[in-house]
């Protein structure tokens, strides 16, 4: 019976000590999971900043850095049910903001989403949209893609920054998020202008303008002959100095069209 009695305090000695260690964890986890939230929104909210680039990229349908700023914080920051609508904008009210977010004593994580959620562009994350686009690319490279006639701004950046409150002070389960003073940031980057070709002949036409071969062409006539009499001797056929036909692959007339079932038998 003693033996008993001894095993018991031993085992509640224990269950007390681990608690120390999961009580604040068990506290934490819902402080946890509303960070976890805001930053999937703030990862959502840079994408959606990005992709404006994309279809919006042209001065005059450009939208404004407060226009977008403002979609951002209400389509993405506000309450999950808020209607998406042209030129929305966001107010301190409590009806704007999302119910999840809030700190113990239902004070909220972003007070004021005009002031805590920042929208910046590049690299160095200026203010403006026209510095999006970062550093300027190397010369060698944008004169390589001026010649093909290839945009040559470089990779769109955008950049979306949380700025949460801090937990309160006098409960020893919360520290240190009660004055590290947390922010959530994220980057989305993307190509604007993809250097897409209508069909092949576009993409050699672009090759053949960035390459050394338009300046052998004063002397393709004397090549020319040279080259049709080694095809005429070892019956092949050479390739031409300011062109690229000599590489391309030849697909057979009779490989491009569909196969029936009645081909296999």
């Amino acid at each position: 019976m003693r033996t008993e009695r001894c095993a018991g305090g031993q085992a509640l000695t224990e269950f007390l000590v681990i608690a120390l260690a999961l009580v604040p964890l068990f506290l934490l986890l819902p402080v946890l999971a509303k960070y976890q939230d805001i930053a999937h929104a703030t990862q959502m909210a840079s994408r959606y900043a990005a992709f404006e680039s994309t279809v919006h990229d042209n001065p005059p349908e450009r939208k404004s850095e407060e226009q977008l700023s403002g979609e951002i914080r209400r389509r993405f920051f506000s309450n999950t049910d808020a209607p998406i609508k042209t030129n929305d904008t966001t107010a301190v009210f409590p009806a704007h903001r999302n119910p999840f977010w809030t700190r113990p004593g239902a004070q909220p994580l972003l007070a004021d989403l005009n002031r805590d959620v920042v929208v910046s562009f590049g690299e160095e994350s200026g203010p403006r949209r026209a510095d999006a686009f970062g550093r300027a690319p190397d010369s060698t490279w944008s004169d390589a893609a001026g010649a093909m006639g290839l945009k040559s701004r470089g990779i769109y950046r955008a950049n979306v920054r949380a700025h949460l409150a801090n937990l309160p002070d006098g409960l020893r389960s919360y520290a240190p998020f009660n004055h590290i003073n947390l922010v959530v940031a994220r980057t989305s980057s993307v190509l604007g202008a993809a250097w897409n070709a209508r069909d092949a002949d576009q993409t050699d036409a672009r090759v053949m303008r960035a390459t050394i071969l338009p300046a052998l062409r004063p002397l393709r006539v004397a090549a020319d002959i040279e080259v049709s009499v080694v095809d005429a001797i070892g019956n092949t056929r050479g390739p031409r100095l300011d062109a690229l036909d000599f590489w391309q692959d030849v697909v057979p007339g009779d490989r491009l069209h569909g196969r029936t079932g009645n081909e296999d038998r």
